[in-house]
């Protein structure tokens, strides 16, 4: 079960946190702090698992952006590598190759991708067409919220619909 996922750039910003375990504020930026330093000390040829407490941390770094996430001592890392490479091609078919930029931008996107990609640490859909589909509906949704009414749709008054 993953414990957490975290996002940040080469210069060590954080762009994206997914704790799956519940942490007091200070308790998230301790541990974020040493394992952003950890990682961003680590050499580009170096083994991308880090033995970590009780976890194990695996990461990826795709352009400018690393992933990271702490699984327990039990799991699969080739299988947390694949998570990372899944949740990345996710954001690449929406964004269109994405870059730090859009996860700066769009980080409610990236958020609600990770949500119905992955729930409570577990990976929940497998398929990238159905979770691709879901943040579609949740586009249109809020295209649709957005749209400008009058004082009258408003309360109800006068519908502009065809029934």
């Amino acid at each position: 079960m993953m414990h957490f996922m975290l996002l940040f750039s080469r210069q060590g910003k954080l762009r994206l946190q997914k704790w799956y375990m519940a942490h007091s504020e200070k308790m998230k930026k301790k541990i974020t702090r040493d394992l952003v330093t950890m990682i961003l000390a680590r050499k580009p040829k170096m083994c991308a698992f880090i033995e970590w407490k009780d976890l194990k941390i695996v990461y990826k770094r795709y352009a400018s952006l690393y992933f990271c996430c702490a699984i327990e001592q039990s799991d699969n890392e080739l299988l947390c590598l694949e998570i990372i490479h899944r949740y990345v091609e996710l954001l690449d078919q929406y964004f269109g190759s994405v870059c730090e930029l859009d996860i700066i931008f769009n980080f409610e996107k990236a958020y609600f991708m990770l949500d119905e990609f992955m729930l409570g640490g577990e990976v929940q859909e497998t398929s990238k067409k159905n979770v691709l589909k879901a943040i579609a509906a949740q586009d249109l949704l809020q295209e649709e919220c957005e749209e400008p009414k009058s004082l009258l749709e408003e309360l109800g008054i006068v519908s502009t619909g065809v029934a």
